[in-house]
C-alpha cells in the first residue's frame, strides 16, 4: 500500500484554508486571547491522521485543530467553539487549546507535555478493551524537556503500549532555540528509554506516512511504542501575532515601536550599568537579526506548497482547491450568520 498524494493534499490544504481564517476572524477581534495555529505543521499531522482507523485515539496539544478536522470532526463545531459559543465543540468553553471529541478518540490540552500521559492512557485504554487500535500522542520538542512525558515513554516502553510518540519539532521553544536548552538529542532520550525511533523530514507528508504506516503497523502488533521525530516549521511562529514574525513580515513598519523604547533605556540615568544595557541591545538586535534568516521566510518550507508541486493534473488540481476553498468560505458564513446569545 502507498500514500495517495491527492488525499494528503486535500487534507492539508483544508486545514490551512480552515487556520487562515480562523486567522482573519482572531485579526478583527471575533476570537479572543492566544491563537496557536498548526500551519506548516499539516505534513505532519496528514501523514499520521490518514494511517488511522475507527477505534484509535489521538492525544493533541495546544495546536489540535488541524488533527480534528482531519479526523473528521464537523468545522463548524470547531469554529463555534473558537468563536466562544455554547453550540460550539466543548460547548464555548475550551477554546482551541482544550478540544475534545468523544466520537473520534480525541482530547487536547494547553499544559505543555500533557499529551505524553494522555496517550498513554489512550493506549492503556485501547491494549485493555480494544485490542488492535492504538494511540498517538502529538507534542513538540520543547514538551520533552518535562519530566511528565519521559515518564510516559518510560512506562510506555515498559508495558510495550501501542502508542506513537509523535513529535513535531520546529526548532523554537516559543522565543528560545530549542538546542539551546536541551542537551543530547531527542531521539538518544527516546531510544535510551527503550522506545524505537524513526526521523523523517516533517515538510514531507508521503514521507511522514510511511514512517507513521511503518510505526502504527508496529504498535498494532503487540511491538510497542516509537517516537517519531519530524522537522517542522511553524509559519506563524508561536502564536498569532508573534512579534517577531510581525518584524520579519514588516521591518519598516515595526522597528519604530522597538528601537525608540530600545534606545530610551540605553541612556535613561540609573539603573543597570552602560555595559549591561548594551549587551541588551546587542541581543536584541541578534533576534532582529536573527529572524530575517528565519526559515519561515522560505517558500520551500510551506509543506502544502511543497507536495502542492509534485500533483501534474492542473484541472483535478483547480476543482479540488476551488471545492476545499468553497467549502470553508460556506462554514465561515454560516457560522457567522448564525444568531449569537
Amino acid at each position: 500500500m502507498t500514500a495517495d498524494p491527492w488525499h494528503l493534499y486535500e487534507l492539508m490544504l483544508r486545514s490551512r484554508l480552515f487556520e487562515e481564517a480562523t486567522s482573519r476572524l482572531w485579526s478583527d477581534g471575533l476570537i479572543s486571547g492566544e491563537l496557536h495555529l498548526g500551519t506548516g505543521e499539516e505534513a505532519v499531522v496528514a501523514g499520521i491522521v490518514s494511517n488511522l482507523r475507527d477505534g484509535d485515539a489521538m492525544a493533541l496539544d495546544h495546536r489540535g485543530t488541524s488533527a480534528l478536522l482531519m479526523r473528521g470532526v464537523d468545522p463548524g463545531l470547531l469554529l463555534r467553539e473558537l468563536l466562544g459559543r455554547p453550540q460550539g465543540l466543548c460547548g464555548g468553553a475550551g477554546g482551541h487549546m482544550h478540544l475534545f471529541a468523544r466520537d473520534v478518540l480525541a482530547a487536547s490540552s494547553g499544559i505543555v507535555g500533557a499529551a505524553g500521559p494522555a496517550g498513554v492512557g489512550f493506549a492503556l485504554a485501547a491494549e485493555m478493551l480494544r485490542p488492535g487500535t492504538v494511540a498517538v500522542a502529538f507534542l513538540g520538542e520543547g514538551a520533552m524537556n518535562q519530566g511528565m512525558v519521559m515518564e510516559s515513554l518510560n512506562l510506555a516502553a515498559v508495558w510495550a503500549l501501542p502508542v506513537l510518540f509523535a513529535c513535531k519539532d520546529d526548532g523554537w521553544s516559543i522565543t528560545t532555540p530549542s538546542p539551546s536548552m536541551t542537551a543530547g538529542t531527542l531521539e538518544e532520550r527516546a531510544r535510551g528509554l527503550g522506545v524505537a525511533v524513526v526521523g523523517v523530514d516533517g515538510l514531507d507528508a508521503l514521507a511522514v506516512w510511511q514512517a507513521a504506516r511503518e510505526a502504527i503497523e508496529r504498535a498494532r502488533s503487540g511491538a510497542g511504542p516509537t517516537f517519531l521525530h519530524a522537522r517542522c516549521v511553524h509559519l506563524e511562529g508561536h502564536f498569532l501575532g508573534f512579534p517577531l514574525i510581525r518584524m520579519m513580515r514588516d521591518p519598516l513598519g515595526e522597528a519604530p515601536g522597538i528601537v525608540g523604547p530600545v534606545a530610551r533605556s540605553l541612556f535613561k540615568p540609573g539603573g543597570a550599568p552602560l555595559g549591561e544595557r548594551w549587551r541588551g541591545v546587542k541581543a536584541v538586535a541578534a533576534a532582529a537579526l536573527a529572524t530575517l534568516r528565519d526559515p519561515r521566510r522560505e517558500h520551500g518550507n510551506d509543506p502544502v506548497a511543497r507536495l502542492r508541486a509534485g500533483l501534474a493534473d492542473p484541472v483535478r488540481l483547480r476543482g479540488l482547491e476551488d471545492d476545499a476553498g468553497r467549502a470553508v468560505d460556506e462554514t465561515v458564513a454560516a457560522v457567522l450568520s448564525e444568531a449569537t446569545p
